[in-house]
């Protein structure tokens, strides 16, 4: 096989690399943040992936109690929504506060979507809504403190351009953003909102033009993509959806996107390698090529990119029963590690200057970053589903380095860091007992081993295989000159 070639130079100036996907996780149904086992999953992702903000939905939804209409009188509670901002803050984490769904007291229909009946029918009195947001950043602040929540983010919503989150038209759903955003500025004009919030990258230039029109405030904009969205037909599985799609589709909208938002700081608030809340790909190494390709592509586009979800436990059809189900979590419900898990690991360990890179394939991609004493070489081998790809001999020289300290290579693909392959030698055990947890968690993990290379010029030179939808990560060790 004639190998793949790539080179990178310490020399080269570098580009700074953010580590942005740091920045927001999602998390699902706001009530399942209490929880002592979804504590336990986040408090892991928070100190060993770096995540700074949870996002989730329904924090003002029936199941947290926040309003209630108790003998015709309007009731407020932040009981519950305390105890979740708590521990966030307990474990250096913030709210990403998503102000969704509709308290039955203000809801002006009865329907409802996902499993704990979430009401998406627009107010019936804004002012009512008002007073509730009002009431609640003002409530905050005098908790936590003005300096504690002007670092919080408050977006209006969930996918309002969808019928099954918002029946409402378009015209309502501005207006909902407008009196949300005055309400708050009201409370302290620090706070910061934004929206909105929509599937698909949709909505953007309406959205800004609404608010330039109006003086609504947008401190930044929000929107969700996902590699399925808009591909394939209704009714078509996940797969034919994403064979139908691009390798970079979703630097592509990100990048439109980014022309649409009038130089304001731009967040995805959701995505993953698809939006199919049970798809298998979800807990192999696929989704984790995904993740390495996806964030590395998207360096300057967006401030913060947050992965839906950190965790299996998780709602909205239904409680998964079993260990490897296709949810969208980087945890199983068992708390064992994915090889997406893995891959944002992988990305918290980089330093912050990613290099030039040269050399070309259809299906091999290479990235050089430079920081934290060393160089890391990431290797990705990807295709859609029902593209072709095979096993990749890759040859890369590092140049303008000293003799390095070590070379170490870490792999995730079917056969390394991948949980799930090892659950299916178990024989798919659907509760798995502690002791094959404890296997499963074995597996899960990353093991470094030495890489063999050569040294000549002032260039290292090494070879190695990879295979489908594999990652390979190569670190070298660096003297404090090469730094």
């Amino acid at each position: 096989m004639e190998p793949i070639h790539f080179s990178a130079s310490l020399s080269d100036p570098g580009k700074p690399l953010p580590h942005f996907w740091e920045h927001t996780v999602g998390s699902g149904h706001a009530s399942l943040a209490l929880r002592a086992d979804w504590q336990m999953q986040l408090r892991r992702c928070r100190t060993e992936l770096g995540f700074r903000h949870a996002r989730f939905h329904g924090i003002l939804s029936e199941p947290m109690g926040t309003l209630v209409c108790e003998c015709d009188e309007l009731l407020y509670s932040f009981f519950n929504a305390d105890q979740i901002c708590d521990f966030l803050v307990s474990i250096g984490m913030k709210p990403f506060v998503e102000l969704s769904f509709m308290p039955q007291a203000l809801a002006s229909g009865s329907q409802t979507v996902f499993h704990y009946r979430a009401n998406v029918t627009p107010p019936k009195d804004l002012d009512q809504w008002s007073e509730l947001v009002t009431k609640l950043a003002a409530h905050w602040i005098e908790r936590y403190g003005i300096d504690e929540v002007i670092t919080w983010f408050f977006e209006v919503w969930n996918e309002p351009n969808l019928k099954a989150s918002w029946t409402g038209t378009q015209a309502e759903y501005f207006e909902l953003y407008r009196r949300t955003a005055a309400a708050l500025k009201a409370v302290d004009r620090r706070l910061r909102v934004g929206g909105p919030a929509t599937a698909n990258n949709e909505w953007i230039p309406e959205f800004l033009a609404f608010c330039e029109k109006h003086g609504a405030p947008v401190d930044f904009v929000s929107t969700h993509h996902y590699p399925t969205d808009a591909l394939g037909s209704i009714g078509e599985d996940t797969e034919t959806q994403l064979a139908q799609s691009r390798r970079s589709i979703l630097r592509e909208w990100a990048e439109k996107s980014r022309g649409q938002v009038r130089g304001k700081p731009l967040y995805y608030t959701e995505w993953n390698s698809s939006s199919n809340p049970r798809d298998h790909l979800h807990d192999e190494p696929y989704t984790a090529v995904v993740i390495i390709k996806t964030m590395l592509e998207a360096r300057s586009l967006a401030a913060g990119y947050s992965f839906w979800t950190f965790t299996d436990i998780f709602e909205e059809n239904f409680m998964p029963a079993t260990a490897f189900q296709g949810g969208f979590g980087l945890l199983t419900l068992q708390g064992v590690a994915k090889p997406s898990y893995r891959a944002f690991e992988l990305l918290h360990r980089l330093g912050t200057e990613l290099l030039p890179v040269t050399g070309k394939h259809e299906t091999v991609d290479a990235w050089a970053v430079r920081g934290r004493g060393a160089a890391v070489i990431m290797l990705t081998n990807h295709a859609l589903p029902r593209h072709s790809i095979a096993a990749q001999s890759v040859h890369l020289s590092l140049e303008s380095v000293l003799r390095p300290i070590r070379m170490e290579v870490e792999r995730i693909d079917n056969t390394h860091a991948n949980a799930k392959q090892r659950w299916i030698e178990l024989g798919r055990p659907s509760h798995p007992q502690p002791e094959q947890v404890e296997e499963l968690d074995a597996a899960s993990r990353l093991v470094r081993e030495p890489l063999p290379w050569t040294f000549e010029m002032g260039a290292i030179h090494f070879q190695l295989s990879i295979p489908p939808h594999g990652i390979a990560v190569i670190t070298v060790g660096l003297t404090p000159d090469n730094c």
